[in-house]
Parts: structure tokens; C-alpha cells; sequence
């Protein structure tokens, strides 16, 4: 059995006590994790702030960093396998999806390591002569930065790529369900150079890791990717040290295909955008709101697809869709599929955990039509699930894409360009795919509004948002001030 340690001030070490993890597609015991409690979690905002005010790392120019930040993202390079495996291990994330995605990681660090020395500040033309003013862009400070367990490295690398490019400092609390890989990432964060204390990496449960750590009075900014409730709880939390958040949260993204649409490249698209990572992404296209036009031959090829779709051992290279990542997900999904039945809907194919020893359920489609207020239409299963509504119109399928107290994502399949731009417009929600789906970049941002959060990973927006503009008054003139009270 393995045994990982948390990574603190530089160092390794055991948290106060340790827990079991479990591999999704056995259910067996597979490592003990280190649980960071009160102590360990203010040994590591103390070791950030230190760090933060250093002048290894305060004085370090942009261009130094940007260069500390390239050598992490070589090195995560030359380490995917081993993180690929063990996030495969510690998640039940197929082998074929966490290899894709850690190779991709690295040109995050690599894009933030460019950006680190054009984060610029600004001249202002003041109204006043014998006055120069230039306005600074200083880092934050220490960074609370929190990531579930789905596409962690991801996740964490949209948070600790700008936070170090700004000069910041980061203490990074990975999910207690299955944190593997992050703690493996910490070992090669290790190897970089970073002075110690840049980042620390941790992991525990909320009561005596999460809730400390964001209350904490040395936690400058918070950065999240969870759930709606949780973050409710964080923002609550941030009151005590008025800290500064951003927010990614869940989803509930229409997909919208128009009678005009390719149907085969559409249903490729919903394929990819609902039982790909096993449903479990946070931009999972799971209503599919479909022209009544087309929606029978639509429906017809996609349940096809679903059932064809590979269901195995996670770190098989044929596996399409493994298991999922907890028993409480696993019971989400048959309660919401049981109570959207009983409101009136259908389910087309799957719908019935599968007999295997892992945390498997099948990919699912639900029509809707009958039963519009569904609880699956509004609830984020996190897993492998299609709920289906179809239009008659335009507004009609506006209406219901924004149907949502969630905003993060959407897709769009249509050929009618200006159709196109008038969705883009209308609907709410701060990604928007136009004849593609889940689609990523390090240059362009990521976020959503209402219960989606807010606040935007990725991008310059991203690299900005981890400083604080500082105005400075330099008065040109060499005559005296004038005294204020002698009238003139």
C-alpha cells in the first residue's frame, strides 16, 4: 500500500493523521493519504506568507519566475505517465483521458511562464501639471487554492500558473477524495527550484483543513472549483478575513441543436460533451434541447453511440467510460433517474447501476418531454447522464437553454451564421460553443456566473485578477508646497 505525505514550507512530511483511498474500479484500498488538520494547515499559510515577503521570491524579477514556471511545466512534461497513472488509480479517470489532458497541462505553466513579465501596469494622464502618476500591478499575497478531484491537475494549474506568474504565494488544498495525484505533483513542483514556501500542497477534510484554511487571517485571496454549496460555505468563511474569491462551480449546460445542424458531428459532440470523463466535468452538455424536426433521428443515433460506448478498467486504453469516482455520486444518480421517472420521464437507454465490482453506472438518456420539471433537468448529476427537451422555435430553445440558475457553459449546432450570433447573445452562460464542444485553451477564459460562480481561470484576465493596482503620486515641480492655511 502506498503512503503520501503533504508538502509543507519546502518539505515533506505526514499530516496529523492519515487516510484511506480507494480505487473507484475495484473499491479496494488501494494508499493512505496524509490529513492536514488545524496545525498543519497554519504551518502552511504561515510558510506562504514568509515565503510571499522573502526576498528570495519578493525580490525574484517576472522574467526569473516566468523561468521557475517554465522548468515546472518541462517537468510535468517528462512526468505524465506517472501522474496520468496515479490519477487513473486514485480517481477511476480513464487512462486515455488523464494522459490527454497532464500533456496538455504543461502548456498551461508554459503559457503563464510567458506571461509572467508583461503583466504591465499603466501611465495615467493626470489633470494636474506638476504631477507624474503611474498606476503598479503588485501581487496579492497568499493564495487558498482548492480543487475537487476531477481534472485536478487542470484545475490546479489555472489557479497556481497565474498566481506564481503575479508573484504570489499559494497554498493548495487538494480534494480529500482522491488526491494522489496532487501530492505527486508536489514532488516535482519540488524538483523546479521555487524558493520553499511558494506552494504548499495539503489535503484533509472540511471541519479542521478546508474551513481553517479559508478563514485563515493571512489568506489573501481564495480560489475554488467545487460545488455551489460549498462555496457557499467559503464565501461565508471569507467574511473573517475579507478575503477576495473566485468561484468555479457547477453547471447544468444546454446543448442546442438546430434542424440544420450535422447530425453526425452534432451527436459526436454530445458524445463527447456528457459521457466523456464519465459525465463527471464541471461543463458537461448535460440537457440536450433538440429541434422536434430532427429529434427522433437525432435521439435514435445517439442511443446508438451511447450503448456502443466501452465501459471497463479505467487504465485500459479501449475503456470509453470507467467508473465513478465515489458511492455518493453513484446513489445521486440512481435517486435523480428514479425521481425524474416518477415525474414522468423516460428513460431510452441505461438508467441501472451495472453489476461490477467498481462504482459503475451506464450512459444514460432520459427524455424529458413529458415530464419538464424533472428534477435531472436541474440537478448536476456528475456522472454519465442526458436529460433531453425539444423546441419548436428559436425563442423557444432560448427559453429553455436559459432555463437555469446555473451559467458556464453551452453548445450550439447550427449552419445559419446569424441564427448563431443571436444565440451567442442570448444565452447566459460565460462559454459559449459554436459546432464543437469542450474546447480549451490556456489563452482563453473560464468561468460562468450565478450558481456557476464567478470570476474567470485562464487567459491574461486570469494572471491580472492575482494582483492589486497600486497608484503612485510623484509631484515634478521643485517649488515648495504651499502652506494650506495662509489664504493667498
Amino acid at each position: 500500500m502506498q503512503k503520501f505525505q503533504q508538502y509543507i514550507n519546502g518539505a515533506f512530511s505526514d499530516g496529523t493523521a492519515h487516510f484511506e483511498s480507494r480505487d473507484p474500479a475495484t473499491g479496494q484500498v488501494w494508499a493512505l493519504m496524509p490529513e492536514a488538520r488545524r496545525d498543519d494547515v497554519n504551518r502552511a499559510v504561515e510558510a506562504a506568507e514568509r515565503a510571499f515577503f522573502s526576498p528570495e521570491w519578493a525580490d525574484m524579477t517576472a522574467t526569473a519566475r516566468g523561468k521557475l514556471l517554465m522548468r515546472l511545466a518541462d517537468l510535468i512534461a517528462e512526468n505524465a505517465e506517472t501522474l496520468a497513472k496515479l490519477e487513473t488509480r486514485d480517481t477511476g479517470k480513464i487512462i486515455r483521458e488523464t494522459s490527454a489532458q497532464i500533456a496538455y497541462v504543461a502548456d498551461y505553466y508554459r503559457y503563464y511562464a510567458g506571461l509572467a513579465d508583461k503583466i504591465e501596469g499603466a501611465h495615467l494622464p493626470i489633470d494636474k501639471p506638476d504631477m507624474e502618476v503611474w498606476l503598479r500591478r503588485e501581487p496579492l499575497g497568499v493564495v487558498a487554492a482548492i480543487v475537487p478531484w476531477n481534472s485536478q491537475l487542470f484545475l490546479s494549474a489555472v489557479k497556481i500558473g497565474p498566481a506564481l506568474a503575479a508573484g504570489c504565494t499559494v497554498v493548495l488544498k487538494a480534494s480529500e477524495e482522491a488526491p494522489a495525484p496532487m501530492l505527486e505533483f508536489a514532488r516535482i513542483f519540488d524538483q523546479a527550484g521555487f524558493p520553499k514556501g511558494v506552494l504548499n500542497v495539503i489535503t484533509g477534510f472540511a471541519a479542521e483543513c478546508g474551513a481553517v484554511l479559508t478563514r485563515h487571517p493571512k489568506v489573501d485571496h481564495i480560489a475554488f472549483t467545487g460545488g455551489p454549496d460549498t462555496a457557499k460555505h467559503i464565501v461565508r468563511n471569507s467574511a473573517e478575513n475579507l478575503a477576495s474569491t473566485s468561484l468555479e462551480l457547477g453547471g447544468k449546460s444546454p446543448f442546442i441543436v438546430f434542424e440544420d445542424a450535422d447530425i453526425e458531428s452534432a451527436v459526436n459532440a454530445q458524445v463527447s460533451g456528457i459521457f466523456a470523463a464519465t459525465g463527471q466535468s464541471c461543463v458537461a452538455g448535460s440537457r440536450l434541447i433538440v429541434s422536434s424536426k430532427i429529434k427522433e433521428a437525432f435521439l435514435a443515433r445517439l442511443k446508438e453511440k451511447a450503448e456502443a460506448v466501452v465501459i471497463g478498467a479505467p487504465d485500459d486504453m479501449a475503456t470509453e467510460v470507467g467508473p465513478l469516482c465515489t458511492n455518493g455520486q453513484l446513489q445521486t444518480a440512481v435517486d435523480l433517474v428514479a425521481a425524474s421517472e416518477k415525474a414522468g420521464a423516460t428513460v431510452i437507454t441505461g438508467g441501472k447501476p451495472l453489476d461490477h465490482d467498481g462504482i459503475y453506472f451506464p450512459p444514460t438518456i432520459i427524455d424529458c418531454s413529458a415530464a419538464p420539471d424533472a428534477p435531472c433537468l436541474t440537478h448536476e448529476f456528475f456522472g454519465p447522464v442526458l436529460s433531453v427537451l425539444s423546441f419548436d422555435t428559436e425563442a423557444e430553445a432560448l427559453s429553455l437553454a436559459n432555463d437555469t440558475a446555473f451559467g458556464l457553459a453551452s453548445g450550439v449546432f447550427t449552419k445559419d451564421l446569424t441564427r448563431a450570433h443571436r444565440m451567442i447573445r442570448g444565452i447566459r452562460a460565460g462559454i459559449v460553443w459554436v459546432n464543437t464542444y469542450r474546447a480549451v485553451s490556456p489563452i482563453a477564459p473560464f468561468g460562468g456566473s450565478g450558481l456557476s460562480g464567478h470570476g474567470r481561470e485562464g487567459g491574461l484576465q486570469a494572471a491580472l485578477d492575482y494582483t492589486k493596482v497600486k497608484a503612485v503620486w510623484l509631484r515634478t515641480s521643485d517649488e515648495p508646497i504651499p502652506d494650506p492655511f495662509v489664504m493667498r
